[in-house]
This record gives structure tokens, C-alpha cells and sequence, in this order.
């Protein structure tokens, strides 16, 4: 298995291949991500380390909802327990994802923590520990600053662990080594994923124009609400499912070896 450079334009590819892999088992995978959805907010109910048990498991998750991205495109029906398929792969595999998603979590930790020393905390209070996010709060330069910080130092975590959960579940690679190469795969191919962002973006932006215009139309406000809230999941559910596509796309995997 090696790095594969790819062209900027396959940014837009991914968003395609995800769109196309969703509409395939819509149900299947709409249905794992509000399962996902619905066991982070479960767990941000226990006070304190909620949240923090949430990043710890993330990295298992999202292998999964790859496992069942895969699955939707090769024309099968993903089954609810593929989400927590990362979990199911033996003592060792267990150990290696949950290793991961400790080194994800203190990763996080080490982010807010940065971003603390500029506004008291407040940020950090809120990503980690939940709470409502008021007027006076946005108004906060302090805490303005703290978000961008964190939305800076946030990136190149991103990056490190975009394709880690991939490498980790289905090619053994060890947690800090899945780390390494997953930002060179995103360095190597960094315009790539920059249009791909902007892709996203775009059709984000112009999905809540849509429904914001036939809201409007209507002349009801609570129609627009519970038709926006919704829409906006199912992007979010199909730019998970595009994931998969951008770790296949950047590593050159031996015949014969998964995905």
C-alpha cells in the first residue's frame, strides 16, 4: 500500500461518489447516521467525560460508517451493526482503534486547551462540556478568537486523522503510524481536498438557499424549520458517506486487499 497522487478535480469526484453511493441505500445510511447521532447525544448526557468518551469512540465509528459506505457501492445493504464493525475485529483490533481514538481525543483536548488561554475557557466549556451558546457570547472577541484558533489548530488534526480509522480497520496499521501517513495522504493530495471543501460548501450552501426560497414561498416559517433541519442531516449523512471515497482514491492498495 502506497500514496496515490490525484488531480484537484477529483475533489468534486468524491462529492459525486458519495451523493451517487447515499441515493443507492438512502435508508441504510441515513438510518446509521442518526443511530450515530443519537448515541453521541447519549452519551453528552453523562456529565463530564461524555463528550470525551463521544472523541474516544469516534475514530471506531467512523471506520464503520465506511465499512457500510463501501457496502452501499458495491450495490449490498448495510446492516446497523456495520457501524460498530471496528469494535468487532478482536482483542487487537479493539485495542488499536480504541488507541486511536484516545490519541483523537487528547488531540482535541490539546486544541482546547490552546484555545482557553485566550478566552478563559468559555470555548473549550462549551465544545467539551456542552452548554447554549449565547448573544453575549458571539459578541466575545475573546471567544471569537478562541474558535478561529481552534478551527486552526483543528485542521491539521483533521487531516492526521481523516483516513486513520480506514488504516487502522482494515489494514492493521498501528494508530500512531495510521496518523503519519493519513496527513501525508491529505498533504500529497491537500488541493484535492480543498476543492472537495469547497464542493461540499457549495452544495451545503446552495441546499439551504433551496429550502430557504420554498419556505419562503409557503409563507410558513415552522415548514421551513422542519424541512431545514433535516435536509441539512442528510448532506451531513452524505459527505460521511463520501469519506470512504477519498481514503480509496489516495492509497494505491495491493490486489486482493480490502477496500
Amino acid at each position: 500500500m502506497k500514496l496515490n497522487p490525484v488531480p484537484a478535480r477529483h475533489g468534486t469526484q468524491w462529492l459525486r461518489m458519495g451523493v451517487r453511493t447515499f441515493f443507492r441505500q438512502p435508508l441504510a445510511l441515513s438510518g446509521l447516521f442518526f443511530m450515530f447521532l443519537a448515541l453521541a447525544s447519549i452519551l453528552s448526557l453523562i456529565p463530564v467525560i461524555g463528550n470525551v468518551i463521544a472523541l474516544l469512540l469516534l475514530p471506531g465509528f467512523t471506520a464503520g460508517f465506511m465499512v457500510a459506505s463501501r457496502q452501499a457501492h458495491e450495490g449490498r445493504f448495510p446492516m446497523p451493526w456495520e457501524l460498530v464493525a471496528a469494535f468487532r475485529q478482536g482483542p487487537a483490533g479493539l485495542q488499536a482503534i480504541l488507541t486511536l481514538g484516545a490519541l483523537y481525543a487528547v488531540a482535541i483536548v490539546l486544541v482546547m486547551g490552546a484555545s482557553a488561554l485566550v478566552d478563559g475557557g468559555q470555548f473549550a466549556r462549551i465544545y467539551l462540556l456542552g452548554g447554549n451558546l449565547t448573544i453575549d457570547l458571539v459578541k466575545d472577541d475573546s471567544f471569537l478568537l478562541a474558535a478561529l484558533l481552534a478551527t486552526a489548530l483543528y485542521t491539521p488534526v483533521s487531516l492526521a486523522f481523516w483516513h486513520a480509522p480506514a488504516l487502522v480497520h482494515w489494514h492493521g496499521v498501528a494508530p500512531v503510524k495510521s496518523v503519519f501517513f493519513s496527513f501525508m495522504a491529505c498533504r500529497q493530495n491537500l488541493t484535492a481536498f480543498i476543492v472537495y471543501g469547497l464542493a461540499w460548501m457549495g452544495l451545503s450552501m446552495a441546499t439551504g438557499m433551496l429550502v430557504a426560497t420554498v419556505g419562503g414561498l409557503l409563507g410558513e416559517a415552522g415548514i421551513l424549520a422542519a424541512i431545514m433541519m433535516p435536509t441539512m442531516m442528510l448532506i451531513a449523512a452524505m459527505f460521511f458517506t463520501s469519506q470512504y471515497f477519498t481514503f480509496a482514491d489516495s492509497f494505491e492498495i495491493p490486489t486482493g486487499e480490502s477496500p
